[in-house]
């Protein structure tokens, strides 16, 4: 059984970075897989709960803004990693990752640059990371209304950029990207 691994969430200043892990059922493929940046909301909305019904196993797990400002993004995004592919109710036999970097399972692994592009369980996992930290991105925005989050989920756009100056640092913010850093550094 291969495991697919894929993260959502990244490059944006505020919120979790969230990480799936999906086996896939070789006898029911999903059509319309894709790496989730190609496909449109409506898109993902629609494959996520078809990954969900048909996988043997998936899982979703999270790394929290304050294990993101201590660890880094990038040792933030393979926690969560291994936290999902250790919360899948059956253990893969090989977990495929995408990117450059596999976290640390137990099992063995192999990274593929465009994985989600390549590898059918790495497109699932890529939609379901996408999918759940969209959707706790619309759950913060209901509690931090001012700041945009339902509209750009935390990326940097202007509109992010200006809220932050006008309403300062909410605690879902991380304090150790630049433009959040460098604002709590201009506050008296």
């Amino acid at each position: 059984m291969i495991c697919g691994v894929d993260e959502a969430g990244r490059g944006p200043l505020a919120g979790p970075v969230s990480a799936a892990a999906v086996i896939l059922d070789d006898a029911y493929p999903i059509p319309g897989l894709a790496d989730s940046k190609k496909l449109s909301e409506r898109q993902r909305d629609l494959l996520a709960p078809v990954i969900r019904e048909r996988a043997l196993a998936w899982a979703v797990a999270y790394a929290e803004v304050g294990e993101i400002d201590r660890l880094n993004i990038l040792q933030a995004t393979l926690l969560a990693m291994r936290r999902a592919v250790l919360a899948l109710p059956v253990q893969p036999q090989q977990v495929l990752v995408d990117g450059l970097y596999c976290p640390q399972t137990g099992i063995p692994s192999q990274a593929i640059v465009k994985g989600d592009s390549k590898v059918a369980a790495i497109s699932a996992a890529s939609i379901l990371a996408k999918t759940a930290r969209d959707a706790l991105m619309l759950q913060l925005h209901e509690q931090y209304p001012l700041y945009g989050f339902a509209v750009h989920k935390g990326y940097p756009t202007a509109a992010h950029l200006a809220a932050l100056r006008e309403h300062g640092v909410s605690a879902v913010h991380r304090r150790s990207f630049r433009p959040v850093r460098e604002l709590l550094a201009v506050i008296p």
